[in-house]
């Protein structure tokens, strides 16, 4: 056979039993050529807010080349292993070892290439429709069209030759250490087998959980008053992490073989079959592979906490823009209300007007608020602030005359100040202070955000103490403008159609609002920051979860000689088979249940800094992370299967 035969087979092994690494490749591959497209493409000038779109994929394709690099390398590297005994079978009939990387470098070379053109012929297909779906989440009004970028192929070129080259230098380094001896033994010297659990492991295993439990009851309290300055809140988040982290390692350096031996010794040690091909393997292993583990339930925690916040804010987006606005549509003078109510009435739109008079005056609370932050942070006094006060007329609510009751309250202010159920407070004019009794806050939203700015509350009083406060107010404290004119149409399938007529007949700099018009803006920043985050998560969902395969691959082959023995003694393939997806949902399932539980206690420590709904977006990030990371533990099943059906 000469070289060139030799190459030609093992080619046709290596795709054989790498086909997802040559699957994962060629869509690491599309991925990131579809993303530079966007990069290139003019149409991306469509996507520019606060944040340019371009200058975000050109910051999202740096950290993709990462996720890629590293896990085309530690691929490459499981892969050199496995055909450790190979390599040495060729120094053996004389081969140097200039000539076997020779051969390896071909190889790859027509492995490596080939997935990579195939790769960036399906990013071009698909780059259209991933513009429509950017343009569709950020809420752009741009034309995608297919089009073939040569700046986006030279650049997917360099980044992947440049990969290409340190895996040839990664193979260079490993065939020149090794000697013949010790190629033999690397393969089954890779995983570490421990028999017995020390003293040792099970203090730092148990360490290992405490410390995990401490990190998220500690994330339980970050904004709930505990920590009041700024320097106690860095501590708590730094120490969070690391106690996050660390804890992490521990539990599968430790914990899991502590908890799996408490286990097995409950059971005096008579396991069925299906515990042997799960716990006992799983005891075995998972402490060599610790290290790997936790960097994957980390990045894993990272991607879903950060999917999850980003989600959480386009998907409240309609909501914060009604908190904004106040209404449909909101101004502050009349000859722009009434410009826009002719063209509503032009084009037979029904609508309902809402005028409220606005003071402003300054309020004591020092008996009814709490603040969770330390006073040498603040710039102002919390205890008094100008609050907007408006009448009980205005808005068609009844208010005892000595009370008050205050309105347009969020989730995220009242982390940091939480207001009594009761208590007495002052509204201080130019020459005289009111006291009233205060009733309590509500979160109905009366005010456009010119009013609240911030997010501060409004007061509603008896109308005899609002016309009194009107005769003494301060006018240092007062705006330019006192009126908010709310117009809320009464038929709701017309806004598209009002917001239309809004955007023709205003510039944007003006402080009329529109809440469609709020919450396209809100979509458009953070549908990007989506769009961007959720890519970032697919790639490395991928790329963690073909490493986790490869990985059970390797243990499969390593097991064959026992899966012979168990088929000799008796046991049939569905017994196995039966112990096998036991062993897959713990080892796909533990890292993919610890990564879900710190991304769930990272979203519920800060998530209404975000948006104001949190369940229904964690949860739908969260199964689908799941439901996908679940198709590479039943394709380690199905890898299973056949090793099985080999044994014998």
């Amino acid at each position: 056979m000469n070289i060139n035969q030799l190459i030609l087979s093992s080619l046709k092994k290596n795709l054989k039993n790498y086909y997802l690494y040559v699957f994962a490749l060629i869509f690491t591959v599309a991925l990131y050529f579809a993303f530079v497209t966007l990069q290139y493409d003019p149409a991306m000038d469509e996507t520019k807010g606060t944040i340019k779109g371009a200058a975000a994929i050109r910051t999202a394709s740096i950290l993709l080349v990462a996720i890629i690099s590293i896990f085309l390398l530690y691929a490459n590297n499981i892969f050199i292993k496995r055909r450790s005994k190979e390599i040495g079978l060729f120094q053996l009939v004389g081969m140097t070892k200039g000539k076997i990387l020779q051969i390896l470098t071909i190889e790859n070379l027509i492995l490596y290439f080939s997935s990579m053109i195939v790769g960036i012929f399906i990013g071009f297909s698909v780059s259209k429709l991933i513009m429509m779906i950017l343009f569709k989440v950020t809420k752009v009004d741009g034309i995608a069209a297919l089009s073939f970028s040569l700046e986006a192929f030279i650049q997917t070129l360099i980044v992947f030759s440049v990969i290409y080259l340190f895996i040839i230098l990664m193979n260079w380094f490993f065939i020149k250490k090794q000697s013949i001896l010790s190629l033999f033994r690397v393969k089954s010297s890779t995983e570490e087998k421990v028999k017995k659990v020390s003293i040792f492991e099970m203090i730092y295993g148990i360490a290992g959980i405490l410390l995990i439990i401490l990190g998220y009851y500690i994330s339980s309290k970050l904004f709930g008053g505990d920590f009041v300055s700024l320097n106690e809140l860095f501590m708590a988040m730094v120490f969070i992490l690391a106690a996050v982290i660390i804890g992490t390692y521990l539990f599968y350096k430790g914990s899991v073989r502590f908890i799996f031996y408490l286990i097995r010794k409950k059971k005096d040690g008579y396991l069925n079959i299906n515990e042997v091909l799960s716990l006992s393997s799983i005891m075995f292993r998972m402490k060599s592979n610790a290290l790997l583990l936790t960097i994957i339930t980390t990045v894993s925690a990272l991607a879903i906490g950060l999917l999850s916040l980003s989600y959480i804010s386009y998907y409240s987006a309609e909501v914060n823009a009604e908190y904004v606005v106040g209404g449909d549509f909101a101004f502050i003078n009349t000859v722009d209300s009434e410009l826009f109510k002719a063209k509503l009435t032009e084009n037979k739109i029904d609508f309902i007007e809402r005028d409220i008079e606005v003071l402003q005056a300054e309020a004591n609370l020092e008996n009814i608020i709490v603040s969770n932050l330390d006073e040498s942070i603040l710039t102002n006094d919390l205890t008094r602030m100008p609050v907007p006060v408006i009448s009980e007329k205005s808005i068609d609510m009844d208010i005892s005359k000595g009370e008050v009751l205050f309105t347009g309250y969020n989730d995220m202010l009242n982390r940091f100040l939480t207001f009594k159920d009761s208590g007495n407070l002052e509204l201080i004019g130019k020459q005289h202070t009111v006291p009233l009794a205060f009733q309590g806050i509500q979160k109905d939203k009366y005010l456009s955000y010119y009013f609240t700015a911030g997010g501060i509350p409004n007061a509603i009083v008896d109308d005899t103490v609002f016309q009194s406060l009107k005769k003494d107010i301060d006018p240092t404290i007062q705006g330019e403008y006192s009126l908010h004119i709310g117009i809320d149409l009464i038929e709701d399938d017309k806004i598209d159609e009002a917001a239309r007529l809004f955007r023709s007949s205003f510039h944007e700099d003006t402080m009329n609002l529109s809440r469609i018009e709020r919450s396209d803006e809100q979509k458009h920043l953070y549908g990007l920051t989506m769009f961007i985050v959720g890519f970032l998560g697919l790639t490395f969902l991928i790329t963690s979860g073909c490493i986790l395969y490869f990985k059970q691959m390797d243990e499969s082959e390593d097991e064959k000689s026992n899966y012979t023995i168990l088929r000799k003694l008796g046991f049939t393939e569905g017994d196995l088979v039966k112990g096998i997806q036991a062993k897959q949902i713990f080892n796909f399932g533990i890292p993919l249940l610890i990564g879900l539980l710190h991304g769930y206690f990272a979203v519920q420590s800060g998530w209404f800094l975000f948006g104001t709904e949190v369940w229904t977006p964690m949860i739908i990030v969260m199964v689908l992370y799941t439901a996908l990371y679940s198709i590479f533990g039943i394709l380690s099943v199905l890898y299973y299967k056949k090793v099985i059906k080999e044994a014998l």
